[in-house]
């Protein structure tokens, strides 16, 4: 009897596995997900409680002395072994500390593109006790001097190749008594000093921790520049535990300690720094560094430097797709790709195109408590749910008015949660474990980011900004997004902005920007609706010189649409949702429109534009 019980008990959990397996067809991928999540918890339980701090920077110093020979950064032609990167740092450290007289606490804006000396500066940085401000390299002027403003900083460090930007805002910054110093090896313009010679000269002997003695898993450690909603950019509060959270996402993702990643995403956003940068410091492995996208060069640069995890944006999964087909587009060692914004169309083609590649795509916002990661490799969805993740992240799908901007919520006063299948607002509670840091400097765009009285008296949640929807199988799919922000070209573009630019322009009384979707294209791209001053016709020539000299390329508004007046809500605010759906086709819309034809300005928009527009002849 005994016997058969046993017997029975081990043919049981035998066939659990099965059992769970046709309950649960992901249960394999459910496990490994709920184990690493509990590995990476049970790594920041012992950073919280080590003494003392291990940072980034610790764990860089640790493949440092264990790997110091492999390669750490493939530049160019040039390559940099995790030994070569840390003197170099070392160098950068010791000319700021002497020159610059930086300390414990100091705040450093770095200006810069994607090379080598982006990286040392930032270690040293770190080495320093410093938190480091990565601004927008692609940001100019009003822009320009509002980022560098928000974090307090008294030094910036720009790339050589940046110095006609610095010049513009230079008066103002020595008013404001900030040192500016510049990564070449001369300059003759006064207010601006040479760094490149004092590092050259420095000693490349390691720096003593005590400079860094009371940094800790709060303590701030970067700032990034996020369009939020609305306004001008905002500095996202990065600290330190929320770095090692970032990097994270690799051990998600199943990047091995063998793997070189490319890195090509630009280093001044979360992505590029902290999911590939700071999640390779982790693995301590080789990153293959590129100043920028270029879909010409991708594959070749990937079977050049044996290249086997990519990093993406929905966008630059479309442009590699679309080239002719060639005879050596499977010739090559990628296996995993990690990033966000990919379409469901864009990624079948992908794999169907290029292989067998594992697309691990994330959801996530800078600033946000937040995240979700497809682990499964579901083909359209930013995500799946678990149960582990819920209980450490709670969070929730409202439902939204689009019209009126707001929370739906009950004669209670509590906002209502969809089911599944249905789109809305996500939101994640803010909490010990889920905290929301918010931007600095700016306290009123922090409280704006935050829902209160969500479903309980005084509970408080993060507003993602973001429409969402879950399906039966608890795959989290994204929809779109709400107030003044759109996405094109993997950047955030504040409408606010591009049209207090507009608004500069002399013939110009009233604009409302918002984006417009594209056929083939992922998210949204910019157009413009404006009302002329009276008695005045469209300047286009002065409004394509004023967007291209204030704007980066990915907010200038592609459509201009000419109205009488500006429809307005009822609330008084500017209608985007009824003209985003109209869009730019002259078929449908009688009012005069303008198209920013490249390098030459804008033109009348015609159906014969809109055609190759939507045909894909004409690219975006």
């Amino acid at each position: 009897m005994v016997a058969y019980v046993l017997y029975s008990a081990l043919a049981g959990l035998a066939l659990l596995p099965l059992w769970l397996y046709l309950k649960n067809s992901y249960f394999l991928q459910d496990l490994r997900y709920a184990l690493t999540g509990i590995q990476i918890a049970i790594r920041i339980g012992r950073f919280k409680r080590q003494k003392p701090f291990y940072s980034i920077l610790d764990c860089f110093l640790d493949k440092v002395a264990k790997q110091p020979q492999k390669k750490f950064v493939l530049f160019e032609e040039s390559s940099y072994t995790y030994s070569q990167a840390d003197k170099e740092s070392n160098r950068v450290a010791r000319a700021l500390s002497t020159h610059v007289h930086l300390r414990e606490g100091d705040t450093v804006a770095l200006f810069m593109g994607n090379e080598p000396h982006f990286l040392w500066t930032w270690l040293a940085l770190t080495k320093l006790g410093c938190t480091a401000s990565l601004l927008n390299c692609n940001i100019r002027s009003k822009s320009l001097l509002h980022c560098f403003s928000c974090c307090d900083a008294k030094v910036l460090v720009a790339g050589a190749d940046l110095r006609g930007a610095v010049e513009e805002v230079l008066p103002t910054l020595r008013e404001q008594g900030i040192r500016v110093f510049l990564l070449g090896e001369a300059c003759d313009v006064e207010g601006i000093e040479s760094l490149s010679d004092k590092i050259q000269q420095a000693s490349d002997e390691p720096l003593s921790r005590e400079l860094r003695a009371n940094v800790n898993l709060k303590s701030p450690a970067l700032y990034i520049y996020t369009s939020g909603t609305t306004g001008l950019p905002k500095a996202a509060v990065i600290n330190h535990e929320r770095m090692w959270m970032a990097s994270f996402i690799q051990n998600v993702a199943g990047v091995r300690s063998d793997d070189i990643i490319y890195i090509y995403l630009p280093l001044y956003h979360s992505a590029g720094f902290l999911m590939g940068l700071c999640g390779a410091i982790d693995k301590g492995i080789t990153v293959v560094l590129r100043k920028k996208f270029s879909a010409s060069s991708f594959w070749n640069d990937c079977r050049k430097y044996n290249v086997t995890v990519i990093q993406y944006i929905g966008e630059i999964m479309r442009y590699l797709c679309n080239p002719p087909k060639r005879d050596n587009d499977r010739d090559h060692k990628v296996r995993l790709a990690l990033g966000n914004g990919i379409r469901a169309d864009t990624w079948a083609d992908f794999l169907q195109r290029f292989g067998d590649i594992c697309i691990c795509e994330c959801y996530g916002a800078t600033e946000g408590n937040i995240g979700f990661v497809n682990y499964t490799g579901k083909i359209g969805a930013i995500g799946k749910e678990h149960f582990l993740h819920k209980m450490g992240c709670p969070y929730a799908l409202i439902r939204y008015d689009t019209e009126r901007e707001e929370p739906v919520r009950d004669s209670r006063g509590f906002c209502i949660k969809v089911p599944r299948g249905e789109t809305g607002l996500l939101v994640a509670k803010i909490g010990k474990r889920t905290p929301f840091s918010g931007y600095a400097k700016n306290k009123q765009q922090t409280e704006k980011k935050k829902l209160t009285d969500v479903f309980v008296k005084g509970d408080a949640y993060f507003n993602s900004g973001d429409l969402l929807r879950i399906d039966s199988e608890g795959f989290v799919y994204f929809q779109d997004r709400i107030g003044d922000t759109f996405r094109w070209k993997g950047e955030n573009v504040a409408t606010t902005e591009v049209a207090d630019h507009l608004l500069m322009v002399n013939c110009i009384e009233e604009a409302n920007v918002y984006g417009v979707k594209v056929p083939g294209h992922e998210g949204r791209i910019g157009m413009a609706a404006l009302k002329l001053k009276d008695n005045m016709d469209f300047d286009s020539k002065a409004a394509y010189q004023h967007v291209k000299n204030y704007l980066p390329s990915y907010a200038r508004p592609r459509f201009i649409r000419i109205q009488d007046t500006l429809l307005l809500t009822g609330t008084f605010k500017q209608m985007k949702v009824k003209l985003a759906e109209e869009g730019f086709n002259p078929a449908v819309i009688k009012d005069p429109m303008f198209y920013l034809e490249e390098n030459k300005g804008y033109v009348p928009m015609t159906q014969q534009i809109f055609n190759s527009i939507a045909e894909g002849t004409v690219r975006l």
